[in-house]
Formats: structure tokens, sequence, C-alpha cells
């Protein structure tokens, strides 16, 4: 089987985009005239040396690094160990401004510096905006994913403090508890200011656009139908159907995880008179929330994105471990989140011996239960899942319903779609079956935590009444019909699945609705209005539909032409 699915999707702009550092360097020269201060702020992650040695080379009287009017390194890890805390994995939610980072003394001798220098000057890394205002602006950013990847090579520093010899799970964790918060508060404060971005994601090979074509972008995405890029990982329990469907790398080992929608981390890609410019998706966000959101979805989440498509691929893999995500009032109090990770699986695919745990058994004694998850956390006690947890076999197509503190695990011979609200790295392990992770260490356990938010009363018969195929049709028409499949009265994500053979009518209902083909080779999607070109969607690809759009259509098209296509759409309940 050929594999249509699009891994690099793309929104089609018009506008200015140049090439190569010697191109940017002549535009800036040309563009800067009578502009004596030239800012040039930056993301976390940024190759430093490189931009730095780059920007460097640019006539100037004046180059100033912010990191030298940083705080030192051991003021820094200060200022963040509250937020830090001494767990292996876990945070607590930042509330510093990049302000705090700067040494009030270093910033007041630079300004007085500024004050008395003629010529161009320029002002580069992180924070730039803030020492001095600026006649030009420029923002390097870099998506998270490629952050992580660097992080993992260890070729990113964290935010005022070099770790990037520290284990990747410390960076991480420094990144998404402190930097990533910190700077992300920092960028959306000066969104509106920036005159010129810069995409730095391959190395030697960066790409700038000016204000105009920036925002021509996001117009142009919080108004139509799009596609972040997906990201691919391995994972101790990684599958192999990933590689044939979604045509990837057929002699690595497995591909476990495939995040089709997580704006925090994938890229949005602009094509710009042929040229291609990688930026956060999360960029969307921050500028065109109620477009893209809705407002009541806004008026709830802010400049957040609540929903996450991911595939989590077992197929001649093994099981994931067995786990619970937290209550709201658990991750409030402990990590500082507004919500938690409620989720639910869908089934893509399930082999005959495919399966997921979901629930507890009825009648366990929860004492005995959690002394044998204490003592195979020690080591050297194999826990018995079967014993406690209800073990389901699946099908196709079945949708299993977790709302917070569920016990569940996918199992082997699957794929699932998992549809869940967005907060990560909010998973407490509770069993990973005597499993080593990648780097050949075993992966955190959370017993501690886990028995804290695991909720007794989800037993077998709350799960088979519950959270099983809750398939409800709402609505049919001529060639197509429409069900209800969840999520969990205590969720505010709402899934309907389509099937269809002829053209079915969707409705954003102020909400922006994330979708899947789940069956079918095409799709069509189509404005009623042609306010938007069609987009041509392939099986398996997940996609984004604004609120804005308000009214689309979905239908068969090319190889599916006549035949029977299914979706899934998740929103917001408004």
């Amino acid at each position: 089987m050929t594999s249509s699915y699009k891994k690099t999707p793309s929104i089609q702009v018009n506008g200015m985009i140049v090439a190569g550092w010697n191109a940017i360097r002549t535009l800036i020269t040309q563009k800067s005239t009578g502009r004596n201060i030239i800012a040039i702020d930056c993301y976390s992650g940024i190759h430093h040396s490189e931009l730095k040695h780059q920007f460097s080379q640019l006539e100037h009287t004046l180059f100033v690094d912010t990191k030298d009017l940083f705080i030192p390194q051991a003021d820094a890890e200060a200022l963040t160990k509250r937020f830090m805390t001494g767990d292996v994995l876990f945070g607590y939610m930042s509330n510093i401004s990049l302000t705090e980072y700067f040494d009030p003394r270093k910033v007041n001798t630079i300004r007085e510096t500024v004050r008395g220098t003629d010529g161009r000057i320029i002002i580069f890394g992180p924070g730039a905006q803030l020492v001095t205002e600026a006649g030009m602006l420029l923002y390097a950013d870099m998506p998270r994913w490629e952050i992580i990847q660097r992080m993992r090579r260890g070729e990113a520093e964290g935010l005022g403090t070099n770790n990037s010899k520290e284990p990747f799970s410390f960076q991480y964790k420094r990144g998404l508890f402190n930097d990533w918060r910190v700077l992300d508060k920092h960028k959306r404060s000066i969104c509106q200011k920036v005159d010129y971005w810069l995409d730095t994601v391959i190395p030697g090979q960066p790409k700038l656009i000016d204000k105009e074509t920036f925002y021509a972008g996001m117009d142009k995405a919080a108004t139509t139908p799009f596609r972040v890029v997906p990201f691919f990982d391995p994972a101790p329990w990684g599958g192999q159907w990933m590689k044939e469907v979604c045509d990837l790398d057929p002699s690595k080992p497995n591909y476990g995880w495939c995040f089709d929608c997580v704006p925090e981390e994938n890229s949005l890609l602009l094509e710009v008179d042929q040229t291609v410019f990688e930026m956060p998706s999360v960029n969307l966000v921050y500028t065109r929330s109620r477009q893209l959101l809705g407002e009541p979805v806004e008026s709830r989440f802010g400049k957040e994105f609540p929903i996450r498509f991911d595939f989590l691929d077992t197929v001649k893999g093994g099981n994931l471990s067995l786990q619970v995500h937290p209550t709201t009032q658990y991750v409030q109090d402990n990590f500082g989140l507004h919500y938690t990770q409620d989720e639910s699986y869908y089934m893509m695919e399930a082999g005959q011996d495919a399966h997921v745990y979901l629930g507890l058994k009825t009648g366990i004694n929860k004492d005995d239960m959690i002394r044998d998850l204490e003592k195979a956390e020690e080591g050297g006690f194999i826990f018995d899942a079967d014993q406690y947890v209800n073990k389901l076999p699946v099908r196709k197509h079945d949708h299993y319903l977790i709302p917070a503190g569920t016990i569940h695990c996918s199992g082997i011979n699957s794929v699932v779609l998992e549809i869940s609200a967005t907060p990560n790295l909010f998973t407490f392990k509770l069993w990973d079956w005597e499993r080593l992770g990648l780097d050949g260490k075993p992966r955190p356990i959370n017993v501690q935590r886990g028995k804290e938010v695991i909720d007794w009363q989800r037993d077998t018969s709350y799960i088979a009444d519950n959270l099983v195929n809750r398939f409800e049709i709402v609505a049919r028409g001529d060639g197509w019909t429409e069900e209800k499949t969840g999520l969990h009265r205590t969720q505010f994500i709402e899934t309907r699945r389509h099937t269809f053979t002829k053209p079915v009518t969707h409705y954003t209902n102020e909400s922006v609705n994330v979708l899947n083909l789940v069956d079918g080779a095409e799709i069509l999607v189509e404005s009623t209005e042609n306010a938007f070109e069609p987009m041509v969607i392939h099986y398996a690809e997940t996609f984004i539909i604004p609120a804005s759009v308000k009214i689309y259509t979905i239908r068969p098209y090319g190889q599916s032409e006549g035949k029977e296509c299914m979706t899934i759409k998740a929103s917001v309940r408004v």
C-alpha cells in the first residue's frame, strides 16, 4: 500500500520571505536606516552561538548579548527552585516574568551606554526588547518539538542556566514548568511589535518573513481548515502500524507516538513563494484565539488550545504502562494547572488479541492492590494487573472514555486515536510490566501520587454502563449518520462520529473542531459559501476547523467517491 498521509502540510500565503544569512543581513541593513537600535529577541532552544555570530557581522557600534545582563546562574536556579520542586518529573507552573532574569544594575548601565552611543546598536538574546525600546524588532522563534530534539542531543540551554548536559527529563521539566511559560508570556506581550520573524529550525538555512506576511498567515489559518505538522516518536511499547500508514522510516525499531494536534508542540508551516517558513503553531492561538477557538472557548481557556489528538501504536508492540490521570483539584493544588488530562481511546485498528485495561474489578480490596503496586515499584515483584483491573477485548472503531481518576492502559496490537484535554506529562504510571525505557533505565513509577487520585467507584459495572461504546444516533440524512460518542459527562470535550457516502454538513457551533479521518482513503472539506479553498484529507490525518468557519461540508473524494467514509470530531461543549 502506498501511503497518502501528508507529513509536512503547509498553508499557502502571499507575502515576503528572505532566505539565507547574507540576504537576511542585507535586508536588515537596508530597512534599519535611521533606526539605530535593532533588537533580536529569542525563544529558548535557538543555536545561540550561530545567531550571535551571524548578527554580529552586521555593521554596528555596540553589540549587547542579553545573557550578559542576566543574574548569575545560581541566582536563576534559586529564583525557579520553588517551581522545579524535588520531584523527578513534576514541578509547579511558574508565574515568573522574564524581567526577573535581568540584573537591574547591569540593565541600567547598558541603557546609559546606549543613550551615549551613536550608530547601529544591536541587542540580541531572550528579552532583548526589554532592555530598551528598539527601532526594529526581530523575533527568533523555535517550535517546541525541535527544542525537545535539541535537548536530547545536548544542544539546548535553559533560560538563565546552562543545563544542556543534564538528563533530558530534567531539561524538559524545566522547560515545561518554567522556561516556556516565561518566554510564552513575554512573546505574547510583544507579538504586535515584532517587525520580522526568524525561522532557524534548520541550522545554516534561516528564513525571515515580515509582520505583514506573518499576520497574513495567521489570518488565513484562523479562517480556513488547516493541519499542523505531525511528529513521531519511538516508545518502549511502540508498534509498526504507523510506519506503513504514515510513510515512516522502516529501518527504525518502532514508532509509538504520533502527535498530530498538539499546538503547544507542533509546528505550523507557511509556504511563501515556494519557500516554507516554520514556526510554533501556538502562535496562532496567541494572535487569533477568538477566531480559532470561538468566543465561549476563549473565555474559558484563554490563549490555550484545549483539545489534543495523538496516535498510540502497539501493533506488534507491547502494553502501555498501567496508569491514571490526576483529578482537576489535584493538578490545581500540586501543579498549578486549571484543568486535567481527561481523555478517551478511539480504536483505529485492533488485532484479534487487542485489549484495553479500564477501571477496577468489582469487589477488589484496594489496600491489597496498593500494597502489590508498592511492592512492584520497589522491584522483585510482578503486579498482577488482571487480578485488579478490567481487561476488555477491543474492536476497530470502539470508543473507550477515560475521565480523570480512571485506571487504564492500551494493550498490544492496537492503534489508539487518543482524544484528550491538552495538559501533558500528567500521567501517573502505576505499573510498567518490568520494562525499561528507551534509555535502558526503569521509567519513573508514581504509585504514591496515583493512589491519591484513583476513583475506586470506577468498577466493572460503572465502566460497562458509562465508559464503553456510548454510541447514540443523534441525526440522519441522505447518505450520512451522526452519532454522539462521548465524552463522559464530567469532561468538557464532546465527540461526534459521522459515517457517510454523500456530503454531510457540519457546524462549528462556536467551538474549534478537531477531526480525524478514521475510515476511508480521502475526503474533501469544502465551504458552503466559497469562503476557503477545498482541502483534501487522507486516511488518519487530523485537521482543525477554526470556530470562525461556522459551517462546512465533508464528502468522500478521489479513491473514496461512492464509498463509505468515517470521521471523528471533537469540540468543546459550549
